[in-house]
């Protein structure tokens, strides 16, 4: 049996990463999974809940895929770097997690990931609190600073993410750049 749902999120996956969000037309991602229009609602109210969908686990796979590949035995600012430049080649590689940056789509997709957050759990928090601690007992991270500040910290740096317009979208990778850098060497000076 023909698993619809898993046919239209499929087609839209590829399409939406093919030609981004806004080029992607529901009639496309019908015919490419071999439904009619009708169907699609029945499964999604509108192409917005469907790309949603679609954008968190694609944002997901991405996480997996950093952690994996970081090497948290370096030094705290060369993860801290890896992990930004390995998020902004993502988004601009992959035209479905590019759509961060869409201003049509921003307000609704920051909304809902949120709400994914806060249902499934953030890999980052995660990996964020288990970083904290590895680096701690060895001595690499301010012993005078507790948990949960250092977390907030490292919980600012998505937060700001959520304010690039105010930034300026031009100047927001440099921005982050520098402010990772900087806060993760305020945090790593272990002579405080």
């Amino acid at each position: 049996m023909i698993d619809k749902k898993a046919e239209i999120f499929n087609a839209g996956r590829e399409l939406f990463y093919l030609k981004g969000f806004k080029a992607t037309n529901i009639s496309e991602i019908t015919k490419k999974a071999g439904v009619g229009v009708g169907t699609f609602y029945s499964y999604y109210p509108s192409k917005e809940k469907l790309f949603l969908e679609i954008y968190i686990k694609e944002s997901d796979k991405h996480k997996r895929r950093v952690m994996e590949s970081l090497d948290i035995t370096e030094e705290p600012v060369a993860v801290a770097k890896k992990l930004l430049e390995m998020s902004i080649s993502a988004m601009n590689s992959n035209k479905i997690l590019k759509e961060w940056n869409n201003r049509d789509l921003f307000g609704e997709l920051e909304q809902y990931y949120r709400e994914e957050s806060r249902k499934n759990g953030d890999f980052f928090h995660n990996f964020y609190i288990e970083i904290i601690k590895k680096w701690k007992t060895e001595g690499k991270i301010r012993k005078d600073i507790d948990d949960e500040l250092l977390l907030a910290f490292f919980d600012i740096l998505e937060h700001i993410d959520t304010h690039k317009e105010e930034i300026g979208i031009q100047h927001f990778p440099r921005v982050m750049q520098y402010l990772v850098e900087f806060i993760i060497k305020g945090l790593t000076d272990c002579q405080k």
